[in-house]
């Protein structure tokens, strides 16, 4: 089954018993091992269980085809269903998988982790298609995705956030659901844990440690500096090559994709077309600043402005175009996505 974008929240969180075969893949590392291990925990608690989980490769099933079969149709000692964990798929596996689906376990569960797969993936096709199994795309994540996973996060840990200290942990942490998930624990244990106490009627209860402020957001993860995403596309959109090739190296370093890179970089020159847009219209720079949702950084501020004196809409609208050109196919398997977004950031910083 083919999941809409709608429906794949809910499915992580109590997945369909119809579907015995899931496959999570996409660009976006870390959210698609975050997701395949929330599914796979509806089977079993620990994944490393020796009687009812076990994990393959895709090169272990390619090696010996039957053991998909044999390790997915085997029942539980213990009683229950079973964990078959597949991690590093690809095509090779559709041939294996789609027998398997003919008769499928109705106990145990097959939960294949893979990266990104274009829309002519047989593995794919045969997940989105088939009525026992379901496909899980995990894309790179936009900023209000981000935002919203930061928000959670804290409050679920006692802690609210000012806006512009939310905006600007999205800004630098898009890109990949892991990197965020380390960084914002790494916030909360800069911050403090919740504060037990006993309240009037001696129960229990949690306190709530207060707001964390763009402030402490910078003191526990502004190491990077120049090294954000942020950081990155106001280099590129205010003409500095050096400093943009300097973070984008040390991006990649980091195992930050070059997708995300693009999408950041689509993002931002979408803030400065409706910006540049409402500038044509006659409306004051300063009103729109403050209107712009997610809000640009204060110290980028002034580096906004003048972004928004030189790139003229035409400028706009064809880098907008040649940057969605650039995505699509930095996810076509085999085209070298590194080399030419450096070309693109070396392209358009130059302009």
């Amino acid at each position: 089954m083919k999941l809409s974008f709608r429906d794949i929240e809910p499915f992580v969180a109590q997945p369909n018993p119809i579907a015995r075969v899931v496959l999570v893949y996409g660009p976006d590392d870390g959210l698609m091992r975050e997701r395949a291990k929330k599914i796979a925990r509806s089977i079993v608690q620990d994944l490393n269980d020796p009687f009812n989980a076990v994990t393959l490769s895709g090169d272990q099933i390619n090696d010996d085809p039957a053991r998909l079969n044999d390790e997915a149709s085997a029942m539980s000692m213990m009683g229950g269903g079973r964990l078959i964990r597949i991690t590093d798929a690809g095509d090779k596996l559709t041939a294996q998988l789609k027998d398997y689906l003919k008769e499928a376990s109705q106990e145990n569960l097959v939960v294949i982790e893979a990266g990104e797969l274009g829309p002519r993936s047989s593995l794919r096709k045969l997940c989105e298609s088939a009525k026992n199994a379901a496909a899980i795309p995990c894309y790179i994540e936009d900023e209000g995705a981000v935002s919203n996973v930061i928000r959670q996060t804290l409050q679920h840990a006692g802690y609210d956030i000012e806006r512009d200290a939310v905006s600007w942990l999205a800004g630098n942490l898009t890109g990949d659901r892991q990197r965020v998930r380390s960084e914002v624990d790494k916030l909360i244990t800069f911050m403090g844990p919740y504060k037990d106490y006993k309240g009037n009627d001696g129960n229990a209860v949690k306190e709530r440690l207060g707001k964390v402020t763009l402030q402490n957001a910078q003191d526990c993860c502004g190491a990077g500096g120049e090294q954000t995403l942020d950081m990155l596309v106001y280099n590129i959109a205010s003409g500095r090559t050096g400093p943009a090739l300097k973070s984008f190296n040390t991006l990649l370093d980091e195992g930050i994709p070059s997708v995300a890179v693009l999408r950041a970089l689509q993002s931002h020159f979408h803030k400065l077309h409706l910006a540049k847009a409402r500038m044509n219209e006659g409306e004051q720079v300063g009103q729109i600043m403050k209107t712009l949702n997610p809000p640009i950084f204060f110290k980028l501020q002034d580096d906004f402005k003048l972004q928004l004196q030189r790139w003229n809409m035409k400028k706009i609208e064809r880098t907008l175009g040649k940057l969605m050109e650039l995505e699509i196919q930095a996810k076509t398997t085999g085209f070298p996505a590194d080399t030419v977004c450096a070309q693109a950031i070396l392209s358009l910083s130059t302009r």
